[in-house]
């Protein structure tokens, strides 16, 4: 074999064997690239914290998009089960929950205490967690 092929043999060689650790690496930069930033999440408030792991069902500005949970946008003061665009369940509908920040204490605490039957079943047990995550969703959803 010639040197010239040789060469291009061990480069073809060289590039495979780079070639799982760049796929790796481009998948780290993949998944943070939407992600806070360390120091962005720390000076997020304890509410917008808590409400990290809503936003993977729920979204909160007007017209926002209904995913597996309703949009919340004006969520304080309405029925529940009332927010056009969602398929909500039986149960829910029939609750006659209106929204304020003591139905949806109880509501956070154990939702499928409050409403048996009612789709969600993500829970905020922490009562701090939960004040803050009400806070949070009055000052948002206005």
């Amino acid at each position: 074999m010639s040197t010239r092929r040789l060469a291009q043999s061990e480069g073809i060689v060289k590039a495979l064997i780079a070639l799982p650790f760049a796929a790796s690496l481009l998948g780290v930069v993949a998944l943070t690239a939407g992600a806070p930033s360390v120091g962005a999440r720390q000076t997020q408030t304890p509410g917008a914290q808590a409400f990290a792991a809503c936003r993977a069902c729920h979204t909160l500005p007007a017209g926002g998009k209904s995913v597996m949970g309703p949009n919340l946008n004006k969520l304080f003061g309405r029925k529940a089960g009332a927010a056009p665009g969602f398929a909500y369940s039986p149960a829910l509908k029939a609750s006659g929950i209106v929204w304020d920040a003591k139905t949806l204490d109880a509501y956070l605490a154990a939702p499928t205490k409050v409403v048996p039957g009612t789709r969600m079943v993500m829970k905020v047990p922490d009562p701090a967690r939960r004040a803050a995550l009400i806070a949070y969703l009055k000052a948002e959803t206005k």
